[in-house]
């Protein structure tokens, strides 16, 4: 709000001066006006790091499990009886349900306050993984870890809604930077506790090692954020609720099924066309409805567009990452999961560095610049891990991975600085909602790509178990399709989000 609105509304609602009454004796002089008082600054609250802190610990739960289960699913697949690929499902499962259910997370925020179903979805996190702990077969693991992702759905936008409502614009990439860092500790003990678990106990401590976490943010949101929402929630489309939900769940299980004998080819035909046609007739409602669930709109600020759809590619190559790095080293090489984990430690140790670097590099450098140079970066590294052989030095491996921890975490945190630099306030919880669909949906299918071409060239070469030479391609590919981003972000003007770390657009004559 400017000084002068603020002065103009203070005028508005200032009382009346005191004239008398007609009781009172008429005033033998001119009555003393009231002082008028001083001018009241808008003091800006100092940037505190407290509340992104917090909700990046929720966030830490999700990356925990995310990349201990990717270490894990080898030695979870002898225990359940089934093949390491096609174990994928744990993953692109609970990504699935998040997608299907993160257009949900923005209406119940506005409805019912950030702060209560962002507490509810933590709690309800928490539960989901004491029974992926429990589960006795690979259908119970399944059902755990929908409901997990359905829970993480909520919590993870929610979350980061409540960030982006009380967050000034120029100080978001600060609060973009610190609500991850919590989130990169996942990655970053991940693997190791993770390994170390596997390798010498149960894979089912890896879920219960969610519960201390779950209880602990419980109390830290109740004490430090406040509760904010809409003062009017639109009502919830149930129509285009449903629309999103069959026709993303169709295509990426079809896209799941490509080149696999578990349902025969009309079947995956069906699914990819059926889910894809529904998708399609949403587009078609969406336009027409004032309250389309995802706002599809969005998509033409070109910022948001290109932070959605052109991270979509670096995305799935990022979901694909540990599962291949899981295989390659665990099944291909022989390490332990400890081992594995432990050189995996490197790639989010290095993560977590950058994000401290990234607000002076996008200051110096730009959106654009930085984006495109990066994108070329990351696709390059992704293909380097196609070196990989059983000869390899171990410490050439942990370099790379470094490395590409590094830039990819730049480019994170990028990414999502970019997509909310042209995004109204009142756009926020809607904007938010469909970014983060967007992550979830590009990873699932970036796992499901990698576990189809797994499949696909090791029933071109023969081979009875995935081997060096079954997955060297498989990096090769992700490599590629991670290029195509660049393509979006060169295409954004010099001066994209320039607001979000302080220098001023240029004007255009």
């Amino acid at each position: 709000m400017s000084w002068a609105a603020l002065r103009g509304d203070q005028e508005a609602a200032a009382p009346a001066l005191d004239r008398g009454s007609a009781h009172d004796p008429a005033p033998t002089s001119e009555p003393a006006r009231a002082p008028e008082p001083a001018p009241v600054e808008a003091v800006e609250k100092p940037f505190s790091s407290l509340a992104p802190a917090i909700i990046g610990a929720s966030m830490l739960m999700q990356t925990l499990s995310a990349t201990v289960l990717s270490n894990a699913l080898p030695t979870m697949a002898r225990s359940l009886h089934e093949d390491p690929v096609h174990l994928n499902t744990a993953i692109t499962i609970y990504l699935l349900a998040g997608a299907i259910f993160l257009p949900v997370s923005g209406w119940a925020a506005d409805k019912y306050g950030a702060r209560r179903v962002f507490l509810i979805a933590i709690g309800l996190y928490g539960a989901s993984c004491a029974a992926s702990a429990l589960a006795q077969n690979l259908a119970e693991l399944l059902t755990a870890r929908f409901c997990q992702g359905a829970a993480g759905a909520m919590m993870g936008p929610v979350g980061r809604l409540v960030l982006l409502r009380s967050t000034p614009k120029h100080d978001l990439v600060r609060a973009m930077s610190v609500l991850t860092m919590p989130a990169l500790l996942g990655p970053v003990i991940g693997p190791a506790i993770g390994g170390l678990i596997v390798t010498y106990g149960s894979w089912r401590w890896i879920f219960l090692f969610n519960l201390p976490i779950a209880a602990v943010g419980i109390l830290l949101v109740l004490r430090f954020i406040d509760d904010v929402r809409e003062e009017a929630a639109a009502p919830l489309d149930w129509v285009g609720l449903v629309l999103t939900a069959v026709g993303m769940a169709a295509v990426v299980y079809g896209f799941e099924n490509l080149g696999r004998d578990d349902l025969p080819a009309l079947g995956v035909a069906g699914l990819l066309g059926g889910g894809a046609g529904l998708l399609a007739i949403y587009a078609w409602y969406a336009d027409r409805n004032p309250y389309a669930i995802l706002d599809l709109k969005l998509l033409r600020i070109r910022t948001f567009f290109a932070s959605v759809v052109g991270g979509a590619f670096l995305r799935m190559g990022v979901g694909a990452l540990p599962f291949l790095l899981a295989l390659l080293l665990q099944v291909a090489f022989g390490f332990s999961p400890f081992h594995a984990g432990l050189m995996t430690l490197a790639s989010a140790a290095a993560a977590l560095v950058m994000k401290t670097a990234a607000p002076p590099i996008l200051a110096h450098f730009g959106f654009r610049r930085t984006l495109t140079v990066n994108a070329a970066l990351v696709g390059a590294l992704f293909m380097a891990c196609a070196l990989f052989t059983r000869q390899t030095p171990v410490w050439f491996i942990t370099l790379l991975l470094l490395t590409g921890g590094f830039f990819r975490s730049l480019q994170f945190t990028s990414l999502n600085g970019l997509a909310f630099a042209d995004v109204e306030t009142q756009q926020m919880s809607r904007a938010s909602t469909m970014s983060t669909m967007g992550q979830q949906l590009a990873q699932s299918i970036g796992v499901g790509l990698a576990a189809t071409m797994l499949h696909l060239f090791q029933v071109r070469q023969h081979a009875e178990a995935v081997s060096v030479a079954v997955i060297s391609p498989v990096f090769l590919i992700i490599g590629v399709v991670t290029l195509i981003s660049g393509l979006f972000f060169v295409a954004l003007p010099a001066d994209a989000g320039a607001a979000l770390h302080g220098r001023p657009r240029r004007v255009r004559g």
